[in-house]
């Protein structure tokens, strides 16, 4: 096996760094700076190559390390002209791909670079590939996990001792997460503190080494960084229950004047009706009670807060018997619900009778993304819940 590390920068190599095991196996992508403002991730993962310098055999498979959007990182801005991290869209990608660059934003070039080196990682793959996008948020806090709701993404996360989110993936459009995990592939976010915390790279370093094991390319007990660094996620997520939902976004635009009222942290308790901003109309409140999730202290960004609740580990581990079950595929037999005539993987649920089946019951069974038609509430499921897609043969 060998490391190569390369730089970032104008002309430079997006690649940090890429690590060939001795031995075939899994693959493990990381990716930092996918905004601007949040370098951490890329300062993690330089860490992360140096240290395994001349420690090749320890490893299996390839380990490969991406910087997301160079650009907007050399000029410490969240983004050039838009958010890269919200256009992953499978007509948008198809449409970089075939085009020639003419009237390409900044965002526009970054993003078919980064997927060509995504693409011939996933090409040279021989074995199963997990993929950990690295953030920071603009509020304080401690580390959590985000994941798109597939069993496999949740066996994975479960490795960290952190907290995990769920539904965070499915109230974003365009994530380039929510693509990779269409895919098929297993994916998960880490969120690792405040963006210019030095406490947010430890994290984040951590996050990576405990990767590492997690998907496989090490074993837990191989490298004394990987038992360290679950020991610092430990610690840093301290007194924070394990699993969350989202329960609600506040969605902001550039007209609204969005100000955050100073002092709020990740995963703060709320109280319903607490005046959380203000904007054009004035006072921001609480629509519910729960936690808050990634307050909105940055001037560019459309999410003005999420506001999350706890699950109770049990309820996870039935939504999982249901599932290896396939107790989803009854969901269009039930009163009032059929399946989608062209979307596939979702059902539509007339609304005066969806509050007899409640929203929990279908997030059970693994439909988190919803949205109101003329016809009724759809909700879908993400695909390869249980098992990858097949390989190709030839």
């Amino acid at each position: 096996g060998d490391v190569e590390r390369g730089e970032t920068g104008s002309g430079g190599r997006r690649v940090i760094g890429r690590v060939v095991g001795g031995r075939p196996g899994p693959m493990l992508i990381c990716i930092g700076g996918v905004h601007g403002n949040e370098p951490a991730g890329v300062i993690a993962l330089k860490r992360v190559f140096r240290a395994l310098d001349g420690r090749e055999g320890a490893l299996r498979g390839e380990f490969l390390g991406l910087a997301g959007n160079v650009t907007a990182l050399e000029r410490r801005c969240r983004y050039v002209d838009r958010d890269l991290n919200r256009h992953w869209l499978a007509d948008h990608v198809e449409a970089l791909r075939r085009g020639g660059g003419e009237g390409w934003t900044t965002e526009d070039r970054e993003q078919r670079e980064l997927l060509s080196e995504l693409e011939a990682a996933f090409a040279r793959a021989r074995g199963a590939v997990h993929v950990v996008d690295l953030h920071t948020t603009s509020g304080v806090g401690p580390p959590f996990a985000t994941l798109s709701d597939t069993l496999r993404n949740r066996a994975f996360g479960r490795s960290f001792p952190i907290p995990i989110v769920l539904g965070l993936e499915e109230q974003l459009e365009g994530t380039m997460l929510d693509y990779l995990n269409n895919l098929g592939h297993v994916t998960l976010g880490i969120e690792g503190g405040a963006h210019d915390a030095p406490e947010s790279v430890d994290r984040l370093e951590a996050a990576v080494w405990v990767a590492l094991g997690a998907a496989k390319l090490v074993r837990r007990r191989a490298l004394p960084e990987c038992r360290r660094a679950r020991r610092a996620l430990r610690e840093a997520a301290r007194g924070i229950p394990p699993v969350f939902e989202v329960r609600y976004r506040h969605a902001v635009g550039p007209d609204d004047f969005f100000r955050m009222n100073p002092g709020y942290l990740n995963f703060q308790p709320l109280a319903r009706g607490e005046v959380l901003a203000q904007c054009r109309t004035g006072e921001v409140r609480a629509p519910d009670g729960g936690r808050i999730l990634m307050p909105l202290y940055q001037e560019l960004g459309d999410d003005g807060f999420f506001l999350v609740r706890e699950i109770a580990p049990v309820w996870l581990t039935l939504s999982a018997i249901l599932r290896r079950l396939r107790v989803d595929r009854l969901a269009p037999r039930l009163p009032g619900v059929r399946r989608h005539p062209e979307i596939p993987d979702a059902v539509v649920v007339d609304r005066r009778l969806a509050r007899w089946f409640t929203v929990e019951i279908f997030h059970l069974l693994g439909y988190r993304r919803e949205f109101v038609s003329d016809d009724g509430l759809v909700m879908s499921r993400r695909r390869f819940d249980l098992a990858p897609p097949r390989r190709r043969r030839g």
